[in-house]
């Protein structure tokens, strides 16, 4: 089980990454120059109207919203792993997923930010701290 601080401390790790209130929730946001990485994504009435009408409910626990790299990994992030992730209406065509914090482990949480980060910054310093880790784009 994950917690927003275990989101802070891995998010905070990378370079250029500054944590910031979200202007729509009020809850940390985690971003670059090119945008949001990771965010906390309370329900809005909205959603749970959406999900209502879908027969679905929001989760318990803390959800935050993560980049993908768009439809292709999201729908497969959903896919393989549905108890973790999931989506709403509004989230129709934006490249997150939505992610329980309850049920994700280290691990995911930290595979999900990394590829998150890799598409806020420059290829430079992407291609410099994937090196500097011992790893491959």
């Amino acid at each position: 089980m994950a917690t927003i601080e275990d989101v802070r401390r891995i998010a905070m790790g990378f370079p250029r990454v500054v944590e910031k209130v979200n202007g729509h929730s009020g809850g940390p946001c985690w971003r670059t120059t090119a945008g949001m990485v990771a965010w906390e994504r309370p329900p809005r009435k909205r959603d749970l109207e959406q999900l209502a009408a879908l027969g679905r409910q929001w989760p318990d626990g803390v959800v935050i919203g993560i980049r993908v790299e768009g439809e292709q990994a999201k729908a497969a992030a959903l896919e393989t792993y549905p108890e973790i992730f999931f989506t709403t209406p509004h989230f129709d065509g934006f490249p997150a997923v939505l992610t329980r914090l309850e049920s994700i482990d280290e691990q995911l949480l930290r595979e999900m930010l990394t590829d998150a980060w890799l598409l806020r910054v420059p290829t430079t310093v992407a291609k410099t701290w994937l090196a500097e880790h011992g790893l491959s784009e």
